[in-house]
């Protein structure tokens, strides 16, 4: 006889699965409450207490609880926890499998399509994991569509939960979502930079001194990068830290951040050839002290970084010149000898670099080749035969890759790619006017676009199969000059040399789906932006 406690739950995410299966839920039972009446009784009497050892028969397996009580707690989870759970074992898996859990799933985030769900007697798992990873690949012709008049060019825009940030020159301005889809534009401009922005980044608020308490765990700070020399961290509309120390403009920030527990740090690399280091929890309106290490030993402008996988202390750094470093940032820079743990370089003008657990991928040129950071070895390297790269993107943990050429775009199997120098592509993503510049990747879909393209094309990330064909903008003309995608929705920019506009979708409840093949040889017009003009239809 199993009693339930409110506090009782679940959370996989914080099960070893890796380890033996030793999981144990401590439970009130019959037996147990008899014990500890018994021990009462002997307390009372002045009598020793009885042998403090384990006692097995007042705690179960997880895998002894009836079905039925694990789907009530398991109904409780998020999805994330459920996905955990489902890979643990195959009891688990057959819990979470259960209808019941996928029906309040599919009721909480598609309350829309109550009708269907009721329709649906079995399978209700597989019909949620369908529409989702339709709606992850924008297998839909009706999303939700708005447009915005800006005026000038943008580019290098950001998602950042309901907002969506974007650079016009010297500046930041940030879009808010939600007032956008009550029909509202509400702009915060961060105007304190005086040259063009070169890079942005989101890294969260607990790893700065802004951090006051746990309700702010899941915020983020905008750090950016200008041609004005400086650097500066945003929150709240407002710039908090201005970080001062290259010598000319700041080309690049490092991808994420650098070092274990408190004390990170995030690397910036300029045209002066050096890369710094700077604290995010140094305190102070002009960021005095934040400056940690500078870094020698590249010889021209800094143009790509990234933090490995294997040791969150590394950071590699690339120069124009297609020199490539490797810095271990908790070596102390004044021994400008010793940070730099190791060198290599590559042929080619550089496009892309990415880290993957020891590994560093980059794309330089017409290649792509992969170094061993253990060893500074190259792994591999493969000519892409496109002539000229113009962007880049990796999915290690799938082994896939995407690289943009003129016309068109590859994906690649990196695992077929090892030790040789040609490959073939896994599939030509065909169908680009210019060159593809702009290059989204995820797990669910490859997002394409460029300049010369008035369209932005969708494909499967697995396989390469096209999924739709959007229109950039409302612009006649027009090109696409940026883009960002984030689960179910998409932004992009368009620019005709005289207006710019941004296009934003979101696919959360869009319900009209169709084939891959009737969308592109079928109209490209399906369904009237819910925001623009009439003659102007999206798919």
């Amino acid at each position: 006889c199993i009693s339930y406690t409110d506090s009782f739950c679940i959370n996989p995410t914080n099960w070893d699965f890796g380890a033996s299966w030793v999981y144990r839920i401590s439970i009130s039972s019959e037996k147990n409450q008899e014990n500890k009446r018994k021990n009462r009784n002997l307390m009372a009497c002045n009598h020793p207490l009885p042998s403090t050892s384990t006692n097995h028969d007042s705690t179960t397996k997880v895998t002894d609880m009836d079905m039925d009580s694990l789907v009530h707690c398991a109904s409780h989870l998020t999805l994330q926890d459920l996905s955990n759970m489902a890979i643990s074992c195959k009891f688990l898996n057959r819990v979470v499998s259960s209808d019941s859990i996928w029906r309040r799933l599919f009721r909480e985030r598609w309350p829309q399509q109550e009708a269907y769900i009721i329709s649906q007697t079995s399978g209700v798992r597989e019909a949620y994991m369908a529409r989702y990873r339709a709606l992850q690949q924008f297998k839909f012709f009706d999303p939700l569509v708005c447009d915005v008049y800006i005026g000038a060019k943008s580019s290098d825009l950001l998602f950042s939960k309901d907002s969506i940030i974007f650079s016009q020159g010297p500046l930041i301005q940030i879009l808010d979502i939600d007032k956008l889809l009550e029909g509202k534009v509400v702009f915060a401009p961060l105007n304190d930079h005086r040259a063009r922005i070169t890079s942005m980044r989101l890294f969260p608020l607990k790893e700065t001194s802004l951090f006051r308490n746990e309700a702010q765990i899941n915020e983020n700070v905008l750090v950016t990068s200008s041609c004005d020399h400086s650097i500066r961290l945003w929150w709240k509309g407002s710039c908090q830290r201005c970080f001062r120390g290259h010598n000319g403009p700041v080309t690049i920030l490092s991808d994420k951040l650098l070092g274990d527990g408190t004390g990170k740090v995030f690397a910036s690399g300029g045209e002066d050839s050096t890369v710094r280091l700077w604290s995010l929890s140094s305190s102070g309106k002009r960021g005095q002290h934040a400056l940690k290490g500078t870094l020698y030993g590249h010889e021209k402008p800094i143009v790509l970084m990234s933090v490995t996988g294997h040791r969150a202390s590394l950071i590699v750094s690339m120069s124009k010149d297609s020199k490539v470093r490797v810095w271990d940032a908790s070596i102390s820079a004044s021994d400008r000898n010793s940070s730099c743990v190791g060198t290599t370089s590559v042929s080619g003008v550089p496009v892309g670099m990415k880290c993957h657990d020891s590994l560093i991928y980059i794309a330089a040129g017409s290649s792509i080749e992969a170094v061993d950071l253990r060893t500074m070895k190259r792994v591999f390297r493969t000519s892409t035969h496109q002539g000229k790269l113009y962007s880049f993107d990796i999915m290690p943990s799938n082994f896939l890759a995407c690289t943009g050429g003129l016309g068109r775009a590859m994906l690649w199997d990196i695992r077929r790619s090892t030790g040789t120098t040609e490959a073939c592509p896994m599939a030509e993503l065909d169908g680009h006017i210019g060159p593809v510049t702009h290059l989204h990747m995820d797990p669910y879909k490859i997002v394409t676009g460029g300049p010369k393209d008035p369209n932005v094309n969708i494909w499967q990330a697995d396989n390469g199969n096209q999924t739709n064909i959007l229109i950039s903008s409302p612009l006649d003309n027009a090109g696409c000059s940026g883009l960002a995608a984030d689960g179910f929705r998409i932004v992009t920019a368009g620019y005709n040399q005289e207006e710019g506009v941004l296009r934003f979708r979101d696919f959360s409840n869009a319900v009209s789906s169709g084939s891959s093949t009737d969308q592109i040889t079928g109209s490209k017009f399906w369904c009237p932006s819910t925001s623009g003009d009439a003659d102007d239809s999206d798919g």
